[in-house]
């Protein structure tokens, strides 16, 4: 807290990235082992059985719960992406998919742009060097940069959700280049989990590395580098 910044002020600042942090400590202890392709087994009959009976409420709790996973960075979302896949089947559930990881990522983000990231954008904008030069590059490119690094699988989620926010980047941008960005990857392994039936009655488990196959991954890299186009194309037209 800063000596001009009133301390109600200071709270309502800092208060969300407080109770992300508290959600995050306190869903890793709670829940680290309980998100897994193990759960999903034994309880996959009660989870079809529920949607069943509840084809309303089911969907939005199912992205209720995606939206908590990813705000605060809880092991799983990988098996809560196959779980939409195996309760909705491919569509719609790849949208609940998408929707609720968006809406995740868009409640963290908000949580540390408004902790750090327009504090630490006024003060890289104040600064010289490589750093200044670095934020420069990416604000100039904000569309490719936050697309492509959704679309290669290498930046981690966690990471593609506090870059832009610590760079205060614009929520709506952020938002929709998320939901699309994510949406390839979503859909290989929603579509795996709209596949889990079979798995299960043959008591296996499923094959995640289909994401690294050439042919599923080659497209998604083609996609990333397409986003990057406009970056090297800006470059070229640098005298």
């Amino acid at each position: 807290m800063t000596p001009q910044e009133p301390p109600f002020s200071a709270l309502r600042r800092w208060l969300p990235l407080a109770l992300i942090v508290t959600g995050a400590v306190a869903g890793f202890v709670l829940f680290r082992d309980r998100l897994s392709f193990d759960t999903l087994a034994q309880n996959r009959e009660t989870l079809l059985a529920f949607a069943a009976a509840h084809p309303v409420v089911t969907p939005a709790l199912f992205m209720a719960a995606y939206l908590l996973i990813v705000a605060f960075s809880l092991p799983g979302a990988t098996w809560a992406t196959l779980t939409g896949g195996f309760l909705f089947g491919l569509f719609p559930g790849v949208f609940y998919n998408v929707t609720g990881a968006t809406l995740g990522a868009l409640a963290l983000f908000l949580a540390v742009r408004q902790g750090f990231g327009r504090g630490l954008r006024a003060r890289i904008d104040a600064s010289d060097g490589r750093v200044r030069r670095l934020s420069d590059g990416i604000r100039a490119n904000e569309v490719p940069m936050l697309l492509s690094m959704r679309l290669i699988p290498v930046v981690p989620f966690f990471v593609a959700n506090l870059i832009p926010a610590l760079l205060d980047v614009s929520a709506r941008r952020f938002a929709w280049t998320t939901f699309v960005g994510i949406l390839p990857g979503a859909l290989v392994y929603t579509w795996i989990g709209a596949g889990l039936g079979a798995v299960f009655e043959r008591g296996e488990r499923p094959d995640l590395s289909v994401i690294f196959e050439p042919y599923v991954l080659g497209p998604i890299l083609g996609l990333a580098a397409l986003s990057l186009l406009p970056v090297l194309i800006n470059r070229k037209r640098r005298p």
